[in-house]
Order: structure tokens, then C-alpha cells, then sequence
């Protein structure tokens, strides 16, 4: 036997085995694969994007850094995420994700696959990976856990990662087929627990958040069905404009978060997947580093994204909500000093 046969049998991954292949030369846009872990995208050798994928139960602790595959964006230099990983505040925000914190099957089960209770998200394999001189395009098959192992939904998600208008030096575009396997299933939440969210690293300066909404005097806690929104960060003293552009065949009256000061942000789409049937849905992401994007640059990028020739609309630029006050503490009676000895 083996010496990884005999780790698999007792439950260990083989994950201090894992080689990274590279899958195209350093010219242009490549594939650098780290097996059992995570697929890097790079572009002239520099990592642009990180697709994390290992799925790893050998021991809870494991398990739940891995209970979900998510994509971080790497900063300008193609070195660090600026994206958000297992651990910290909100352990289940990862870098750019998709999930539902209720969906609901026929047979009654209410699973929770945004903070991850109870079932995983898994990858199971590459489909394909495809790169020209223009892009790079991957995609992945997922199985969606129901409140047991067995799987309720499966999912072909396909990332594309090509040049950015400057100053945005990134753009990724998500698609993603979701298909239920056990009936109708119905897919709930809020938007702060569902949808297509980004969430910056945990070392944010919350104080210095903003967003930029696609509408004059916009209030994200009331309009529905943003074309895009954008957000600009301060992270490890450096500035970052995202953006996330919606696709119009989207499900409707889809609200955004689009306020945290930690900048999670993203769409919320609540609708109902026919049995049989699938679910479609498109995004995409433009990241800057140090210049803003303006209204302008998102827009034109949007309607490449989309296919339409919409004007550029007039904006509002919102800080992002200041943290609830903490009740403030009763007064405790403190106890009377003792009296000094008498001299």
C-alpha cells in the first residue's frame, strides 16, 4: 500500500502532496494549479486571481476552512488577496461567493448554505480550462449539500478573467447553471445572508467605506435591481475600487447590500427553481487599485457586460453605515470605602 493509499484510508487528504502544475507558459494569461487546493489564474506570470477549491473533513478545524470553494482577487502586484478568507469576523464572507441562507426542498428540509450549517458545498471536478491572447476561462462542477450528505443541488459555475479599462486592473466575469436535483427548490434569504457577494480582506478601514449607487438620492435599503454598484475600500493604507456588474436576466426585485463598513456587497436574488429546472445567473467584477472608477468607466464596461447601450446615469455616493452604538453599561453601586483609621 501506498503511503497516500494509507493516508486516504484513515481520512487524511493528501494535501502536503499536492505539486502546482503549470498548465500554459508564463506569456499571457496561464493556469497555475496547486492540486487539491487552489487554481490560480496569471497573467505574464502574475497571479491575478485565486480559485480556492479543496475540500478537506480530515478534521473539523479543516473541514471548516474548506467547506465552501470561493474566488479571492489578488492585489495590483498579484501577491496578496484582497479578499477575505476563512477565519476573522464572519468566518463564512469569502472573497466573491454565491449562497442562500434558506432553501427550502420538497420533502421539507430548510438548509443553510451561506454561514454553512449543517452540508458543504463541493467541488467536484474541472470541466475545462481554455486561455487565448483576450482571456482566460474556467469552469468547475459544484454539488450543494442538502441537511444530509446527499446533494440537492448541482451547479457548473464558469469564470472568465480577462483585461480591465484602466484604471481597473481586473475584470472577472461569473456564470453559473444551478439545477435542482430533488424538485422544486426554493432559494431565501435577506441580503445580508444571500446572493453574489464580495467581501474585502478583514483589515478594511471601516471608517473609510464608501459606495456609489447608479441613481440620484439612491437608498440601497429600499430600490431594487441595480445595474451595478461600486464601493472604494482602504486596505493596508492602500485604495480599492470594486464594482459589480448586474446582468438584466437576473432574477428581478433584487435588492443589494450595499452598506457595511467591513464592505461585504453584493446582489440578492430570491427566487424558485422549477424541478428539473436550473437557475442561470451572471456577474461580473471590475477591481481598481489607487484611482476610482468612475460612473463613466462602469457604465461602458456594463454594457459590454450586458449587451445594451445605456446612458451613464446620475449617482449617489453614500458612506457606509456607522456600527450600532453598544448599549451603553448600567451603573453599578460601587461599594462604600472604608472609613481610615483614626490617627
Amino acid at each position: 500500500m501506498t503511503r497516500i493509499s494509507l493516508l486516504l484510508l484513515i481520512g487524511v487528504t493528501p494535501l502536503a502532496f499536492c505539486t502546482t502544475v503549470q498548465a500554459q507558459p508564463d506569456s499571457g494569461y496561464s493556469f497555475a494549479d496547486t492540486q487539491g487546493d487552489h487554481l490560480d489564474v496569471q497573467f505574464n506570470g502574475k497571479t491575478l486571481v485565486r480559485y480556492q477549491y479543496a475540500f478537506d473533513k480530515s478534521t473539523p478545524e479543516r473541514l471548516h476552512e474548506t467547506y465552501k470553494p470561493f474566488l479571492h482577487v489578488m492585489d495590483a502586484l498579484g501577491v496578496t488577496p484582497i479578499t477575505k478568507g476563512p477565519g476573522g469576523e464572519f468566518t463564512h464572507h469569502r472573497g466573491w461567493f454565491l449562497g442562500w441562507s434558506k432553501i427550502t426542498t420538497p420533502n421539507g428540509q430548510t438548509v443553510d448554505r451561506w454561514h454553512m450549517k449543517g452540508g458543504n458545498i463541493i467541488h467536484q471536478k474541472f470541466i475545462s480550462q481554455k486561455v487565448n491572447k483576450d482571456a482566460a476561462t474556467f469552469s468547475v462542477e459544484l454539488l450543494w449539500e442538502g441537511s444530509s450528505e446527499a446533494p440537492i443541488l448541482s451547479e457548473e459555475r464558469t469564470y472568465t478573467v480577462h483585461s480591465a479599462p484602466s484604471p481597473a486592473y481586473l475584470q472577472v466575469e461569473m456564470s453559473t447553471r444551478i439545477k435542482a436535483l430533488t424538485g422544486e427548490t426554493k432559494l431565501d434569504g435577506d441580503p445580508e445572508h444571500a446572493g453574489f457577494q464580495f467581501r474585502p480582506a478583514g483589515e478594511v478601514d471601516r471608517t473609510q467605506t464608501t459606495y456609489l449607487f447608479p441613481k440620484a438620492e439612491a437608498d440601497p435599503k429600499k430600490d431594487r435591481d441595480y445595474a451595478w454598484v461600486a464601493e472604494h475600500f482602504v486596505l493596508r493604507e492602500k485604495h480599492y475600487s470594486v464594482a459589480f456588474l448586474n446582468h438584466p436576466n437576473n432574477p428581478k426585485d433584487a435588492p443589494f447590500s450595499a452598506y457595511r463598513d467591513y464592505g461585504r456587497f453584493g446582489a440578492f436574488f430570491r427566487t424558485t427553481i422549477p424541478a428539473e429546472g436550473t437557475l442561470n445567473l451572471k456577474g461580473s467584477i471590475l477591481v481598481a487599485e489607487g484611482s476610482p472608477l468612475s460612473a463613466e468607466l462602469i457604465q461602458k464596461a456594463a454594457n459590454v457586460f450586458t449587451g445594451q447601450s445605456e446612458p451613464v446615469p446620475s449617482v449617489t455616493e453614500r458612506h457606509a453605515d456607522a456600527p450600532a452604538p453598544k448599549p451603553a453599561k448600567k451603573d453599578v453601586p460601587t461599594a462604600k470605602p472604608a472609613a481610615e483609621p483614626s490617627k
